[in-house]
C-alpha cells in the first residue's frame, strides 16, 4: 500500500498557529492587571505561629517576629501619615514637623535659615535680638512693610487675596529692578494694586486709588504708565515669577462703564442683582454709542445705566443711593440719564418687558 507523506505547507501552518496561540496566551497574562495574592502570608519559620506575630519597627526598617525576634525583612517603607504642624500648638512649644514652610517668591535669599525663639532669660532675649539684626537686611524689611500696607489698603475695599498676590509681586519686580528710585513708596503701592485689579478684570477707578490711599491722581496716572511700560517691556524676563496675571501682561485700555456695573450692583442690595448686573451692563454698552454721552465719564454713564435698569424692573433705587455707592453726584447722574431717556426705544430690549421680562416703559422717570 502506497503512503502518502505530509505536506511541508500543511506543517508549516499548523505550528505557526500553535505558536501564535501560546504568544496570545502570554500576552494577555502579561497584560491582566496584578493583583496581590492575599493567600500568601508571612510567617516566622521558627515559630510557625497561625496567626503570626510581626512587629514593623520603622525606626530600624526591619519586620522582626514579636515572639522569638527573628528578622524577617529589612528596609520597610514607613506608610503612616506625617507629622503636621500646628504652628507650635503643642504643650510645650514642641513643634513635630520634620519640614519647614514653603518657599515664597516674594521675598528675597533661600529662606533657610534657623530661627532663634525668643525664650525667657535675657540671654535667650539678646540671642533673639541679635539674630534678627543678622538676618532680617533692609531689603527685607522695606519689602515686609511694603506688603502689609498693599494687603491692609486691599482689605479695606474687599479686593481678593490673588489680586493682592499680583500686585505684592508687581511691587518685587519693581524694587528689583530699581524702577522708581526715589518716588514714594505710597505711589508706587497706589499704581501696583491699580496695574493688578485691572490684570483681574475687576478694574478700579483712579477716583477710588486716590481715595484710598491719598495719592494725587495725576501721581497714580504716571506710575501707572512707567508700570505698564515697565511690563510689557519685561514680560518676557517675569517668567520666574508665579502670578500668571503679571508673566502674561497685557496692556489694558480705559475702564469701561460695563466693567462697573457688577461692582456697584452687588453693594446696592438688589432683590435679583444678577438680573440688575446683565440688564445694566447691556445699557451700559449701548449707551456708549449715543453722541450725548460722548466724553462723560464711566462711572456717569455706570451710574445713569443702572438707574435707568432699576426703575424699569420695578426695583427702583434713588439718584442720592446709587450716588453713594459709585462715588459721583446725584446731579450727576440724573444729567446722564436725561440724555439716556430721548434713546430708551433703542436703548431697553423686547425681550425684558412684559409679557416676556418683568419690565415696564411706564415705570421709567423722566428726568
Amino acid at each position: 500500500m502506497a503512503t502518502v507523506a505530509p505536506r511541508p505547507e500543511a506543517d508549516f501552518a499548523a505550528t505557526f498557529a500553535r505558536f501564535s496561540g501560546q504568544a496570545a496566551a502570554n500576552q494577555s497574562a502579561e497584560d491582566a492587571e496584578y493583583k496581590e495574592n492575599l493567600n500568601k502570608r508571612l510567617r516566622c519559620p521558627d515559630c510557625n505561629e497561625d496567626p503570626p506575630n510581626l512587629v514593623e519597627e520603622f525606626s530600624s526598617g526591619d519586620m522582626v517576629c514579636g515572639s522569638c525576634g527573628l528578622v524577617l525583612g529589612d528596609r520597610i517603607i514607613d506608610t503612616r501619615s506625617e507629622w503636621r504642624t500646628f504652628a507650635n500648638d503643642d504643650q510645650g512649644n514642641d513643634d513635630p514637623s520634620r519640614v519647614g514652610d514653603a518657599m515664597n517668591p516674594l521675598l528675597n535669599g533661600s529662606q533657610l535659615e534657623t530661627n532663634i525663639a525668643f525664650g525667657e532669660g535675657m540671654r535667650a532675649r539678646e540671642l533673639h535680638r541679635a539674630q534678627n539684626r543678622t538676618i532680617n537686611d533692609k531689603a527685607t524689611k522695606t519689602l515686609l512693610a511694603a506688603y502689609r500696607e498693599i494687603s491692609n489698603l486691599c482689605e479695606a475695599i474687599s479686593i481678593p487675596k490673588t489680586t493682592q498676590d499680583s500686585a505684592k509681586h508687581i511691587f518685587k519686580l519693581t524694587e528689583d529692578n530699581k524702577l522708581f528710585k526715589g518716588k514714594p513708596q505710597e505711589a508706587v503701592i497706589a499704581g501696583c494694586i491699580f496695574v493688578a485689579c485691572r490684570q483681574s478684570k475687576a478694574p478700579r477707578t483712579f477716583r477710588e486709588i486716590y481715595s484710598l490711599t491719598k495719592v494725587s491722581k495725576k501721581e497714580i496716572g504716571r506710575t501707572f504708565k512707567a508700570l505698564e511700560k515697565f511690563l510689557q517691556s519685561n514680560r518676557d524676563a517675569n517668567t520666574s515669577g508665579s502670578f500668571l496675571m503679571v508673566e502674561n501682561y497685557e496692556a489694558t485700555g480705559t475702564t469701561g462703564a460695563a466693567e462697573l456695573c457688577a461692582r456697584y450692583c452687588n453693594n446696592l442690595g438688589f432683590k435679583n442683582p444678577h438680573l440688575m448686573e446683565k440688564i445694566s451692563k447691556i445699557l451700559a454698552e449701548k449707551s456708549s454709542s449715543l453722541k450725548d454721552l460722548a466724553g462723560r465719564s464711566p462711572l456717569s454713564i455706570a451710574a445713569a445705566s443702572i438707574y435707568m435698569a432699576s426703575h424699569l424692573m420695578g426695583d427702583s433705587k434713588t439718584s442720592r443711593e446709587i450716588a453713594g455707592v459709585a462715588g459721583v453726584s446725584d446731579g450727576t447722574i440724573r444729567t446722564a440719564y436725561r440724555h439716556m431717556y430721548p434713546s430708551r426705544e433703542e436703548l431697553v430690549e423686547k425681550d425684558w418687558l412684559e409679557p416676556k421680562g418683568p419690565g415696564r416703559m411706564d415705570q421709567l422717570p423722566a428726568n
